[in-house]
């Protein structure tokens, strides 16, 4: 059996540290390639003319050009690769000017590698479909493998906006945290505390070693990964 070529990505990011963690997010699912990094507009331009690429993860605030601006000169030049747009922002106008411009799926910042992953599968399934549909069914279908929402983004329970918080009260913490002192910063139980935090740890971006010197069993010391940009 043919093994389906992989699908090559262009990482368009302003911040260094991010676009390197974006390369090591998109290497780690199967199927994907990223074929290179662009900090500018016009650094993608220049790649894009020499390297094939299917698709972008485009970051939309790049220094100098909007990634909407960026998306609609590549389409009059004659470049046809699909879009994931990187934002913070939560302007449906934005979104829905996306659409026109092939922007396939958004990403929103604060995100994981399980959130990533998701979307690109997404993407590789519906790419995988493409070819003359049978009818509206099969359409509807299609593109619902696309847009629907991933279960993989956040595990149940576990939401969006509290997990920005534990991200943040994690990432100001040089020492670290526990549980509980988690808990008490962010006012959630310690239980809730220890999901978002083994929860990060599994997506890679925290890591935990025990704390000795006290009595009775060691508590569990989490720890941002610094090596993950801010926003991720």
């Amino acid at each position: 059996m043919t093994q389906a070529p992989l699908i090559r990505v262009l990482i368009v990011e302003d911040d260094p540290v991010a676009a390197d963690a974006h390369v090591l997010y998109v290497n780690r699912v199967p199927g994907f390639t990223a074929v290179g990094k662009a900090h500018t507009g016009a650094e993608a331009r220049r790649l894009l003319e020499r390297t094939g690429v299917d698709l972008l993860l485009l970051d939309l605030h790049l220094p100098d050009v909007h990634g909407l601006q960026l998306a609609r000169s590549l389409r009059a030049a004659g470049h046809h690769a699909d879009v994931i747009a990187v934002t913070s922002a939560r302007d449906l106008t934005v979104v829905r000017e996306g659409v026109s411009l092939g922007v396939v799926q958004y990403v929103l910042k604060p995100f994981t590698f399980a959130t990533l992953r998701d979307r690109l599968v997404r993407y590789a399934e519906f790419n995988a479909a493409a070819g003359e549909a049978s009818g509206q069914d099969e359409v509807d279908r299609a593109l619902a493998t696309l847009r629907a929402p991933g279960p993989a983004a956040l595990p149940k329970g576990l939401s969006a906006p509290t997990l920005e918080r534990v991200t943040g009260a994690l990432r100001e913490a040089a020492e670290g945290l526990t549980a509980a002192a988690l808990a008490e910063a962010v006012g959630i139980s310690r239980i809730t505390a220890r999901r978002y935090l083994e929860h990060l740890v599994e997506a890679g971006r925290a890591g935990r070693s025990p704390q000795y010197g006290q009595v009775g069993r060691p508590e569990l010391v989490y720890r941002w990964d610094r090596g993950t940009p801010p926003g991720r």
